[in-house]
């Protein structure tokens, strides 16, 4: 009893909810789960530095202070927040010509791009805009990360063949590439495919292999061993470990800093609504729990608060991240807390050995994480299913690839809206007609149109809003210049309608001065209650009359019956 009252309580304070209650007998399992994610984890978020810009050790940061606030704070058992590699791109990509990447100055924009993407999460939550989530489709998502794994990929070429490579953007590293082919440096080569393979060969092995830290263990060793510094192998060299430290983002507030990073800060934001959201549903649903959004918006804000003032970058709901801890059998925040741990050991005691680590093994771990974007089966499917959403996802993947990761974004954003009006636009409306056996089926417009002589029943499939208008006054315009008879009644069966706007009202007031000039009484059939309180506040109900409403088609048709006979 003493336990439910504490869960009842953090539940209340919306604390621990991905936490509580606790399984006791589970506990080795979630331990296990976070030792095995820790192995996997350490190595990735690594190689997203490189992504990022940052130095290797804020890597680490991510998934620390932020990770632990994520598991206190939020509402899913499952979610797993730490370094991304979209975001991470969104990230070198808004800072690019603000400062050299690597420096404590870029460091710094990169921890404030941080706080102003939590400062927007927890607006979101105070006002409501959680919603934003919806806009990013799972058309164009599959297109946004596709795009960025080639441009990941791409990017670290250089890295693996030890080319330099100071270009900004996928045509301008391949034009760097291209350029300085004759510079390949062979060792540094031979470390990368070296890598590669292991990583590969683990993971043919059993996905169960670390193959990331038995790659970046291997490598630190042969490097210490054979002194690869001195074969022309570029290594990290010396790096400052410890705990980080907790300050504000050391840069010059102003008005033109804030102009610069907003859009780059908002781009972040709706892909952590999108990709945080749609991952948190996804496992809940698969393990039959609950999950809040909105509590979840809190611990991702306060989330990249800790990351802001701990020194490191952007974090976000992670679908792979969190599939490796379900994989492991991780299912609740105790095993991400046991990460925390072990990652806080790491920093602690075990940092100076990365000075032995080459750069192009960071670059071979973060070609892969490229590469795993690269949704080729999404895409097929995709093409497969939806020919013209196919379009809509190659369109994303283009612009990210071709133009930029926060120009990405917001194309993909547009091109969701698009779609969207796309079909509230041209709805697939019919008529109901009554088959064979006494019972009603949808039709094509065309004639024979009427469902007993005189009556119409003309279904609406979509929301009625200015951009559709033109649409349902062609239609019923056509119905009733075609129609196979004289018509009396025309019915707008309006189940599939949830909303009607100022001009979708206009529209009606002109259709019921349309139909009567025709002799033709307009009704409606199964209106929702707030389409009708539309409806009244529209003026429509007034022209129509009261009367003019049916709950259901057994109303219709017995008013139809009884109605009185024309003059």
């Amino acid at each position: 009893m003493e336990k439910q009252d504490r869960n009842q309580r953090a539940a209340r304070l919306q604390i621990l909810q991905g936490i509580l209650p606790v399984d006791r007998a589970r506990l080795p399992a979630e331990m296990l789960a976070g030792l095995s994610f820790a192995c996997l984890a350490i190595p990735e978020v690594m190689g997203y530095t490189k992504i990022a810009g940052t130095p290797v050790m804020s890597g680490l940061y991510t998934i620390l202070i932020p990770m632990a606030l994520f598991a206190l704070f939020g509402s899913s058992r499952h979610l797993v927040v730490g370094a991304d590699s979209a975001t991470a791109a969104i990230t070198a990509s808004g800072l690019a010509g603000l400062a050299v990447s690597g420096t404590s100055e870029y460091l710094a924009l990169a921890s404030l791009l941080a706080l102003m993407a939590g400062m927007l999460l927890i607006a979101a939550r105070v006002i409501g805009l959680g919603f934003l989530a919806d806009f990013l489709s799972r058309t164009v998502l599959v297109g946004f990360l596709t795009g960025v794994g080639i441009q990941v990929a791409t990017g670290q070429i250089p890295g693996l063949l030890g080319i330099e490579s100071a270009g900004h953007g996928t045509l301008a590293r391949l034009k760097d590439l291209y350029l300085n082919i004759s510079n390949v440096n062979w060792p540094t080569v031979i470390v990368s495919s070296a890598v590669l393979g292991t990583v590969l060969g683990c993971a043919r092995l059993s996905h169960k292999i670390p193959g990331p830290l038995v790659a970046i263990v291997g490598v630190v060793l042969c490097s210490w061993a054979f002194s690869f510094d001195t074969s022309g192998i570029s290594v990290l060299g010396e790096i400052s470990g410890g705990l980080p430290s907790f300050s504000i983002p050391d840069v010059q507030w102003n008005w033109v800093l804030f102009k610069q990073l907003l859009p780059t800060a908002l781009s972040i934001f709706v892909v952590i609504l999108a990709q945080s959201a749609a991952t948190s549903r996804a496992y809940a649903s698969k393990y039959n729990e609950t999950f809040n959004e909105n509590t979840d918006l809190i611990g991702l804000g306060l989330a990249n608060f800790g990351a802001a003032f701990t020194g490191t970058f952007v974090v976000n709901g992670s679908p792979t991240k969190t599939e490796m801890v379900a994989s492991a059998g991780g299912r609740s925040q105790v095993a991400q807390l046991t990460t925390v741990a072990i990652v806080l050991l790491v920093i602690l005691f075990l940092t100076k050995p990365l000075a032995f680590l080459p750069t192009a093994a960071l670059s071979a771990i973060v070609f892969l994480i490229g590469l795993k974007l690269i949704d080729l089966h999404g895409m097929t499917t995709i093409y497969r299913q939806a020919r013209s959403e196919f379009w809509v996802a190659t369109a994303t993947a283009t612009v990210v690839v071709l133009v930029g990761v926060e120009q990405g974004v917001v194309f993909a954003m547009v091109l969701s809206l698009v779609d969207h009006t796309r079909r509230g636009y041209h709805p697939k409306n019919s008529v109901v007609l009554r088959t064979g056996s006494g019972g009603w089926r949808s039709k094509g417009l065309e004639a024979p149109n009427q469902f007993e002589p005189g009556l119409v029943i003309y279904r609406f499939s979509h929301g009625m809003y200015y951009a559709n208008m033109q649409i349902f006054t062609e239609e019923v315009t056509t119905i009733v210049q075609n129609a196979d008879g004289k018509l009396t009644w025309f019915c707008i069966d309006a189940s599939a309608i949830d909303v009607v706007d100022f001009t979708a009202g206009f529209t009606l007031r002109n259709i019921i001065s349309f139909l009567r000039t025709k002799e033709i009484r307009l009704v409606f059939t199964l209106v929702e209650p707030d389409v009708k309180a539309e409806l009244d506040r529209y003026g429509v109900t007034e022209l129509v009359g009261e009367t003019a409403f049916y709950e259901n088609g057994k109303a219709l048709l017995d008013a139809y019956h009884t109605r009185p006979s024309p003059m």
